[in-house]
């Protein structure tokens, strides 16, 4: 050793299962909600067959849900948008399964191909729009789960470039 501050391990770290924490039966923090998102994105097979479109307005069905959260589907057919709002007390991770969807904020306009991810706190203002030729899908995730979705004004989400 060099240092007193040097650990050196012997033998396979996994065989040590006092130290390691117990896995989780269902998300807690940020990273397991956004880490959710991208397995149910994946997994074609759980969403796919679900998916409807509707002419006159967004479609939705709620996916699944777990202690405190909900995971909502989706579609937008083009410019179909949701309107200036935010998710009351629940924070959020907006994942694109399909398609491309414009998110508008007070800091300015970001196009979200698939694969894009979002996370959001409470009271996070946003419009999100289908501004494609092409119909997309999306995947959401609440924490806790969604009981309002208050609506603002347009002037809340004004559309400006964001710069990286």
């Amino acid at each position: 050793m060099n240092s007193d501050n040097d650990l050196q391990i012997a033998g396979d770290i996994l065989q040590v299962t006092h130290l390691l924490q117990p896995p989780r039966e269902h998300p807690a923090t940020v990273a397991e909600f956004v880490g959710l998102a991208r397995a149910i994105a994946t997994d074609r097979a759980q969403w796919e067959h679900l998916v409807e479109y509707d002419a006159t307005t967004r479609w939705y069905h709620r996916l699944r849900t777990g202690p405190g959260y909900e995971v909502w589907l989706l579609s937008w057919v083009p410019g179909q948008g949701s309107g200036p709002h935010d998710h009351g007390r629940s924070s959020g991770v907006l994942t694109v399964l399909e398609g491309t969807l414009t998110e508008r904020t007070g800091r300015g306009t970001r196009a979200l191909a698939a694969g894009a991810q979002r996370v959001f706190a409470p009271g996070y203002v946003h419009e999100v729009v289908n501004d494609a030729l092409e119909p997309a899908i999306s995947l959401h995730v609440y924490y806790p789960g969604l009981t309002e979705m208050p609506m603002h004004t347009s002037a809340a989400c004004e559309a400006r470039p964001v710069t990286a």
